[in-house]
Protein backbone atom coordinates (compact mmCIF):
# COMPACT_ATOMS: atom_id res chain seq x y z
CA UNK A 1 0.00 0.00 0.00
CA UNK A 2 2.61 2.71 0.86
CA UNK A 3 4.18 1.87 -2.99
CA UNK A 4 0.89 3.02 -4.33
CA UNK A 5 0.75 6.03 -2.35
CA UNK A 6 4.37 6.83 -3.39
CA UNK A 7 3.85 6.09 -6.70
CA UNK A 8 1.12 8.61 -6.67
CA UNK A 9 2.90 11.26 -4.73
CA UNK A 10 5.25 10.94 -7.74
CA UNK A 11 2.94 11.34 -10.44
CA UNK A 12 1.30 13.92 -8.73
CA UNK A 13 3.21 17.28 -9.79
CA UNK A 14 3.20 16.26 -13.45
CA UNK A 15 -0.77 15.63 -13.32
CA UNK A 16 -1.26 19.24 -11.43
CA UNK A 17 1.40 21.07 -14.23
CA UNK A 18 -0.40 19.08 -17.10
CA UNK A 19 -3.90 20.96 -16.08
CA UNK A 20 -2.37 24.01 -15.31
CA UNK A 21 -1.29 24.49 -19.02
CA UNK A 22 -4.43 22.61 -20.22
CA UNK A 23 -6.70 25.50 -17.96
CA UNK A 24 -4.06 28.23 -18.97
CA UNK A 25 -4.06 27.24 -23.08
CA UNK A 26 -8.30 26.92 -22.69
CA UNK A 27 -8.51 30.47 -21.77
CA UNK A 28 -6.29 31.47 -24.40
CA UNK A 29 -8.28 29.90 -27.16
CA UNK A 30 -11.07 31.22 -25.75
CA UNK A 31 -10.44 34.89 -25.28
CA UNK A 32 -9.06 34.63 -28.89
CA UNK A 33 -12.48 33.40 -30.26
CA UNK A 34 -14.23 35.99 -28.49
CA UNK A 35 -11.59 38.23 -29.50
CA UNK A 36 -12.33 37.62 -33.19
CA UNK A 37 -15.82 37.86 -33.13
CA UNK A 38 -15.55 41.32 -31.55
CA UNK A 39 -13.60 41.99 -34.07
CA UNK A 40 -15.71 40.77 -36.88
CA UNK A 41 -18.70 42.83 -35.45
CA UNK A 42 -17.17 45.71 -35.31
CA UNK A 43 -15.89 45.34 -39.03
CA UNK A 44 -18.95 44.50 -39.91
CA UNK A 45 -20.68 48.15 -38.45
CA UNK A 46 -17.68 50.04 -39.94
CA UNK A 47 -18.56 48.00 -43.46
CA UNK A 48 -22.30 48.96 -42.54
CA UNK A 49 -21.63 52.76 -42.04
CA UNK A 50 -19.75 52.77 -45.19
CA UNK A 51 -22.44 51.51 -47.11
CA UNK A 52 -20.37 48.47 -48.60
Amino acid sequence: MNDVILALGALLPTVAIGLLFWFVMRAIMRSDKSERKVLARIEAEERAKRGL
